[in-house]
């Protein structure tokens, strides 16, 4: 019982305690010194250096300037008071220096977020073009290669005469014959047909199926630019060998030999015996 009387005696106690110290005033530091220093570390002014010297008779007696500022302080603030304006909220202070620097990377980083994005959405899109069973519905395969490539299907696979060749003639289907260039031609029909199959059958990025067809078009271009070549330069063989033919057999007479040494000295001193 004198336990809980004690308890409530104390009550009153806290309330004119707490009363009390709400009635007290805080006083607010207001220190020049303080001020300026704060002034330095910001951006408003560089100086002021706060407390101020005081001479008497050309002696400094302020105390508290020799211990901050005067002979009697740290090296590190008479550095500080001699040295460079660094205040950071400059307008080349580090500060800001920082936050201009974090203002581009920042620009820099939407970029690369932006470009990301678009990697995503292109390998999507890509994705979608993966297999071979959507190749036939890729619109750079309509409007292009398709077309392109058409010549290639339409080729002979194994070719069996100077038609099947694009050739002019026989005569030239027999000399490419002849000499072993048929036999490389069909080679490189092959490898050229076997990498337009590989490219429409096998399941890759569309980027890389592309550049598949694209070196089949280059690959497909050389070899009609040579049969072209050859085509042109074999009848340039064969109409020089009938011309070379045909005056052969005229320019020459069938019994005709060469004149010994004896019969040359004797036909030139019967044409000129009556002269001399």
């Amino acid at each position: 019982m004198k336990h809980i009387q004690r308890k409530t005696g104390l009550f009153p106690l806290l309330l004119i305690a707490a009363s009390l110290s709400g009635q007290v005033s805080v006083k607010r530091l207001n220190d020049p010194s303080i001020v300026a220093q704060h002034k330095r570390m910001t951006f408003e002014r560089w100086g002021d250096w706060r407390p101020y010297p005081k001479y008497f008779l050309g002696i400094q007696t302020n105390f508290a300037y020799a211990t901050v500022w005067g002979l009697w302080a740290p090296k590190i603030n008479r550095d500080y008071k001699d040295g460079d304006d660094i205040r950071p909220l400059k307008p080349t202070g580090l500060q800001n220096q920082r936050f201009a620097q974090l203002k581009f990377q920042e620009e820099e980083a939407k970029k690369i977020k932006a470009a990301s994005d678009t990697i995503y959405k292109r390998s999507v899109q890509d994705f979608a073009h993966w297999t071979s069973a959507t190749a036939d519905a890729d619109p750079l395969w309509l409007l292009y290669y398709k077309r392109m490539l058409k010549p290639i299907t339409e080729f002979p696979d194994t070719p069996q005469n100077f038609t099947d060749w694009r050739l002019k003639d026989q005569n030239t289907y027999e000399a490419l014959s002849t000499t072993g260039t048929l036999k490389r031609l069909q080679e490189e029909l092959d490898m050229i047909k076997e990498k337009y199959s590989m490219s429409r059958s096998m399941d890759m990025p569309r980027g890389k199926r592309f550049i598949m067809y694209h070196e089949t078009l280059i690959r497909w271009r050389k070899f009609v630019e040579e049969l072209r070549k050859y085509n042109n330069k074999t009848n340039l063989l064969l109409d020089y060998k009938n011309i070379l033919k045909n005056h052969l057999s005229t320019s020459l007479p069938p019994s005709w030999s060469p004149a010994s040494d004896k019969q040359i000295v004797h036909r030139t001193m019967q044409q000129y015996k009556n002269k001399y």
